[in-house]
């Protein structure tokens, strides 16, 4: 008995009340050993006041969550009010680290998109050039502007802009037009009705002035607009600007008309599609007639003899040279024409002027080759040579015989980027 009372101070069952836990402790410590008989039996200790009484059948404390809670009796005079809380404990008095990494997390993100922001935010005002390409329609909705920055990619080995990187930028404002107008159907720069009448644009005529050639990292501004060619054509002009100093670089005009998509044969213009495309008609013109008269003049004729004449074989469409009206891109043709001018007039001279007259279209199958007559070289003076300006006429017909494009060029002997920039 004495062994199992020693045993209740240290640990007191799970029914034990507070007040009996706190007499366990007092007789472990000493201050109940007087009560105890010489037998070890507790002797009975004089009865407390009836109003300090707890009844015997008060039940243990229950739990929720692992947690004690009180409980009131329904006599407020035998209220027994004992708190119990969770131990503090340094792990419990962590932070939720899961909240607070996904918020460190979340302001680092918006911190970083906010500089990312403001790094790319243009410094100076010459910076602001269309920053994302898309282009606008300007001057009452008769010009569609565009801008671009010269690439790495683009330019040739004299570190200026190619002439197929300076077409490329004019057909991509010519679709983009279309498309902000609205006018875009289904097909390659078709309208709606176009589309209704299975009908695509092919390119007639295209002749182009350059008066200089844009560097790696230079902006250039394009503007185009359309206008009557004739009963059944369109006429489309660009004129193409240093977005910086506003110098000229390129003028071009061209002439398209209109071919069925399954029969590929030219077509008359519905009066439906010319209902939709008159409205953005401009009388503006970027070459005038006068320049237009000159451009279209040719020299020897490509076959005859001429001073000296070059040729280039075996040339085939790759899949990348087609557009989506399966055949190839004009802006190709270009590539084709140059690939038999002889290096002597590429490393030497730049290309001034071109008349391009599209005669049939090529295919993928198509096996082409590419000539070139020249007239005018260089002359010399002194112990030195000195470039002068040349003309060029080329053919470019398929090996069987039929002419694809002829073409007349006119070079100039090269400047640097800097004389040209102070000329």
């Amino acid at each position: 008995m004495a062994g199992s009372l020693a045993a209740s101070a240290f640990f007191p069952g799970p029914g034990s009340s507070p007040a009996a836990s706190a007499r366990s402790s007092k007789i472990a410590t000493g201050e109940l050993l007087e009560n105890l008989s010489v037998r070890g039996i507790v002797a009975k200790p004089n009865p407390p006041p009836a109003a300090m009484q707890v009844k015997a059948q008060a039940q243990a404390l229950p739990k929720v969550n692992g947690t004690k809670v009180n409980l009131k009796t329904v006599n407020p005079d035998m209220e027994e009010t004992v708190p119990h809380s969770a131990p503090k404990t340094f792990y419990n008095q962590l932070p939720d680290w899961s909240m607070l990494l996904a918020a460190i997390t979340t302001i680092f993100l918006a911190a970083e998109k906010q500089w990312t922001l403001l790094d790319w935010k243009p410094k100076k005002p010459d910076m602001l050039v269309d920053t994302f390409g898309f282009g606008r329609i300007i001057q009452d909705g008769m010009v569609f502007r565009q801008n671009f920055m010269i690439r790495s990619y683009e330019i040739g080995a004299d570190r200026t802009a190619s002439i197929e990187t300076l077409m490329n930028h004019l057909q991509e404002t010519a679709l983009n037009h279309v498309r902000t107008a609205g006018l875009l159907g289904d097909g390659f720069g078709a309208t709606p009705e176009m589309s209704k009448r299975n009908l695509i644009w092919v390119v007639s005529k295209i002749q182009l002035l350059v008066e200089k050639y844009p560097a790696w990292g230079d902006n250039v501004q394009v503007d185009t607009w359309v206008a009557a060619a004739g009963k059944n054509g369109m006429r489309r002009d660009w004129h193409v600007l240093d977005y910086n100093s506003g110098r000229t670089i390129l003028r071009a005009t061209s002439v398209w008309v209109m071919m069925h998509k399954k029969t590929r044969r030219l077509s008359k213009m519905p009066d439906e599609v010319r209902a939709e495309i008159g409205p953005y008609f401009n009388d503006r013109s970027a070459i005038t007639e006068e320049q237009s008269e000159k451009l279209a003049k040719t020299g020897n004729k490509v076959g005859d003899d001429a001073t000296e004449q070059f040729i280039r074989k075996g040339l085939t469409p790759r899949w990348g040279d087609l557009d989506v009206n399966q055949h190839v891109n004009n802006v190709k043709y270009i590539g084709w024409i140059l690939e038999s001018a002889p290096i002597s007039v590429l490393e030497k001279h730049e290309l001034a002027s071109m008349t391009l007259d599209y005669r049939k279209e090529c295919g993928r199958d198509s096996v082409l080759q590419s000539l070139t007559t020249v007239s005018g070289e260089c002359t010399s003076i002194g112990t030195e040579k000195q470039a002068s300006a040349i003309r060029c006429d080329h053919l470019l017909q398929l090996e069987s015989g039929a002419d694809i494009v002829k073409a007349h060029t006119e070079w100039r002997p090269k400047r640097s980027h800097t004389a040209a920039e102070n000329a």
